[in-house]
């Protein structure tokens, strides 16, 4: 059994068991989330899409830590203008573990 959630803007395939990082997520380590967003369920044969989501379907996550990912360097440069800019960003996360996939 598997599903398609959507959390923070971007679309994860989940199975219970799994551990995925997404954008950063309020609570605490140990925790339990619900992602009510749940664009997809699959069972077996049985596949149910919804429009946009899937009524009644949940997933059930626990928080398993929260981080920062590796830096990522912005660098402009306009040549023979004497410009030159140079940014850093790094993008918070929580990661979190799939308990269970709850469909109607």
């Amino acid at each position: 059994m598997y599903a398609v959630i959507k959390t923070g803007g971007k679309q994860y395939r989940v199975a219970p068991g799994t551990k995925i990082k997404v954008e950063k997520l309020a609570g605490e380590i140990g925790s339990n989330l619900v992602l009510d967003q749940v664009l997809m369920v699959a069972d077996g044969d049985k596949i149910t899409i919804g429009a946009p989501v899937v009524q009644g379907a949940s997933v059930e996550a626990t928080v398993v830590s929260h981080g920062r990912s590796d830096k990522v360097m912005i660098f402009k440069m306009r040549r023979r203008k004497h410009y030159r800019k140079t940014q850093g960003h790094r993008q918070a996360y929580t990661e979190i573990r799939i308990e269970k996939i709850a469909a109607k």
